[in-house]
């Protein structure tokens, strides 16, 4: 696997990269367009009251993980899972808005010079087969309200991860082994609880001294690719009965977008981290304590 990537990273252009991920947003973009049309009621359609409070979370959400690199799918879902809606939903709904919000947001950091080609070919290609593993145990092998405590814990597990990291000393000498591994089960966890690819590898990256700017653009782009393919199993199981979910949280995040990957270089990285840690680590634990009154 890493000889494939650093072949990969020697033969592939970022201009080729930048072109496969507009034709691939274009093509998921046809089909969902079709996919509501099929379903879509005009006589009863009403716009549902939650949809502009998900604008502002899909573009406070993006914002942060243009600018740190995570947290995305940790805040939405957290967010999401607080006013009610099952864990499949809300997971199918962050993954398929984020096909399009790390779009934008990786082609800004293509733009910007903000990647790491041998980087990000080692953590794209299993954090693809990682996340296509997820979706599917979550769409159909396990049940959403039996996983629901438990996803929350995760988040709670991840936003403790977040603000321990933001204390955290960096090594001097970056030390990158195993980026295979740790693309596989951030693509997993990231599938199956709705977050944790950031969290879990650009945090990572990050703690082994790895460059700020470059890691933060490397697996942001990576992130369209894990998305995208885990969007595609989502689309299998999932019905489009969320697709006012979807569209406000694409919406908010392409906004946010580039105004994430321009913030990358100014935002304090550790004020940020320890804001979006607190505020997944309380959405969660109200998620938690909800179950059980």
């Amino acid at each position: 696997m890493k000889k494939l990537a650093l072949s990969l990273s020697d033969n592939v252009r970022f201009k080729s990269i930048a072109i496969l991920m507009v034709l691939m947003k274009v093509g998921l973009a046809a089909v969902l367009v079709y996919r509501v049309y099929v379903d879509f009621d005009a006589a009863t359609f009403t716009l549902d009251s939650l949809f502009y409070y998900f604008v502002f979370v899909g573009f406070i959400a993006q914002l942060i993980d243009g600018a740190l690199g995570m947290a995305y799918g940790a805040t939405c879902s957290s967010l999401m899972m607080s006013v009610g809606v099952p864990p499949a939903y809300a997971t199918a709904g962050v993954h398929t808005a984020k096909v399009f919000t790390a779009g934008v947001s990786g082609l800004s950091h293509i733009f910007l010079g903000n990647i790491d080609k041998n980087m990000f070919f080692r953590i794209v290609i299993t954090g693809v087969i990682g996340s296509m593993i997820g979706a599917y145990v979550i769409s159909e092998v396990i049940d959403g309200e039996f996983i629901k405590p438990y996803i929350s814990g995760y988040l709670v597990f991840l936003g403790v991860m977040i603000f321990m990291k933001a204390f955290k000393a960096k090594p001097q000498i970056p030390v990158n082994k195993n980026l295979g591994i740790l693309g596989l089960y951030g693509g997993f966890f990231d599938a199956i609880g709705g977050g944790g690819w950031g969290p879990l590898v650009t945090s990572n990256l990050l703690s082994k001294g790895n460059p700020a700017k470059q890691t933060i653009g490397t697996v942001n782009t990576a992130e369209f690719f894990v998305a995208f393919f885990s969007t595609g199993i989502f689309m299998l199981f999932v019905d489009t009965k969320a697709w006012q979910l979807i569209a406000a949280l694409i919406i908010g995040g392409i906004f946010a977008a580039p105004l994430g990957a321009y913030l990358v270089k100014f935002i304090p990285q550790k004020i940020l981290m320890i804001v979006v840690s607190v505020v997944v680590i309380l959405v969660s634990l109200i998620n938690v304590v909800g179950l059980f009154f």
